[in-house]
């Protein structure tokens, strides 16, 4: 397609899956070595890792386009346009930017349509998820654990996520930190807080819901006592992207309905 990008190499998950959702996949000629969706995506070249680069695999793939995220990638974005690449970097961080993303990347590789077809899919999506959590006897207090020592409470979108999908996060101020730190939590201020379902992903580390239990003082929390502690793998909620809005939403209403139906506080 003259005037629009044939060659593009994805420094992240979610963009590469928004190019095969949208039936662009022979464009990409480079992934992340972190791409999982769709499994076919694992056949194209690995070029990086996620704050870490191979630049001359990069440059092999010969892009016309690279395509980034967060500033967790400002210094790979620097040396590659330094090296003459040329690049777009997004920044996602809620559910409104998420869908705005596929809307942009859409439109730079010239397929505006399947880009509005896309998202208004996504949106109609959560829709259902939320219009299914209005039916809840009542929203259980969440806890989102994006990491667990120093605990780190959820990212904007992952807040956001678990209010469509029926629950009340418990520090709902800390979304709009949009770095980790800002996020960091001490688990002596989650007591008094009393989440009734404690919901974990620990960036690519296997939950242990047996550490989270111990910790001091949390013998009292209603999650703990009834065993409502979860976990969501990391590729299904924390990339910005489609699998949040679908199987990442989805996971959270099933586990959200349970604790719901749930009589005891």
């Amino acid at each position: 397609m003259p005037g629009f990008p044939r060659r593009i190499a994805c420094l992240t998950d979610e963009t590469v899956e928004i190019l095969y959702l949208l039936g662009e996949q022979d464009r990409i000629v480079g992934v992340s070595g972190y791409a999982v969706r769709p499994p076919e995506a694992r056949l194209k070249p690995r070029i990086s890792a996620f704050t870490s680069a191979k630049y001359e695999k990069i440059m092999a793939v010969q892009p016309d386009l690279v395509l980034a995220f967060s500033d967790l990638q400002a210094d790979i974005v620097a040396e590659l346009m330094r090296r003459g690449v040329t690049v777009f970097a997004f920044n996602q961080r809620s559910i409104p930017e998420i869908l705005d993303m596929i809307l942009v990347l859409s439109r730079i590789v010239g397929v505006e349509a399947k880009g509005i077809a896309l998202v208004a899919e996504l949106t109609a999506g959560l829709d259902q998820i939320r219009q299914s959590a209005a039916l809840f006897p009542r929203r259980p207090r969440v806890l989102f654990e994006e990491w667990k020592d120093p605990l780190i409470s959820g990212i904007r979108w992952v807040e956001e996520l678990i209010e469509i999908a029926g629950g009340d996060p418990v520090f709902p101020h800390l979304r709009h930190q949009q770095a980790a730190p800002g996020r960091i939590v001490a688990p002596a201020d989650v007591i008094p807080r009393d989440p009734e379902v404690i919901i974990a992903s620990w960036c690519g580390m296997k939950v242990s819901p047996s550490f989270i239990a111990a910790r001091p003082g949390w013998s009292a929390i209603s999650a703990v006592r009834n065993n409502h502690i979860y976990e969501i793998k990391s590729t299904y909620i924390l990339q910005p992207g489609p699998a949040s809005l679908t199987e990442g939403d989805r996971q959270l209403h099933d586990i959200l309905a349970r604790v719901a139906a749930h009589t005891t506080g």
